[in-house]
């Protein structure tokens, strides 16, 4: 017996470590095909911007004033494009920071839809977008705006399902 409860109470105590530093998502929509699709099952790591600033390219989950149809909070998953300082403009379909053209391999279709115009990202926040642009609600939508860096719940760095998908997620 006393087995027993020593093998629980050390699952339970690394259950609770595990969850400090990481956080099971499943992915809701289809804003970030067609690098994650709706129901992936992916890992945040909590921890990632304790030691290291964000930085372009990566994949975050944030809070967002937006609610969901229940009137709950809705997450939202997004690619990082801008820094703080950067400057967004996109035009002609095409996205530019700090006035160079911005090389997006992950992207569904080629061409970014929306305008914006010599946008300075503030200190503390980030400009995001998702690689499905043509239905992602992103900061080029004043309802998201630029992402506070401290309502980041995590950055996306692990895919376990699709099994035939399990891995780090880039």
């Amino acid at each position: 017996m006393k087995e027993w409860i020593k093998d629980i109470v050390i699952a339970i105590i690394v259950a609770i470590i595990i969850i400090q530093f990481v956080k099971p998502t499943i992915v809701k929509e289809m804003s970030m095909q067609p690098t994650l699709y709706e129901n992936n099952y992916i890992f945040l790591s909590k921890q990632a911007y304790l030691f290291k600033e964000p930085k372009e390219g990566d994949i975050i989950v944030f809070h967002t004033d937006l609610k969901r149809e229940d009137g709950k909070e809705k997450l939202l998953i997004k690619r990082i494009i801008g820094l703080p300082g950067d400057v967004i403009n996109i035009d002609d379909g095409k996205v530019y920071v700090n006035d160079e053209l911005l090389d997006e391999p992950y992207i569904l279709e080629p061409y970014t839809s929306g305008q914006v115009e010599n946008q300075k990202v503030p200190e503390d926040s980030l400009f995001v977008m998702g690689d499905n642009r043509q239905y992602s609600k992103d900061s080029r939508d004043p309802s998201v705006g630029f992402v506070q860096i401290d309502k980041i719940v995590g950055k996306a760095v692990f895919r376990l399902y699709p099994f035939n998908e399990i891995g780090i997620i880039h």
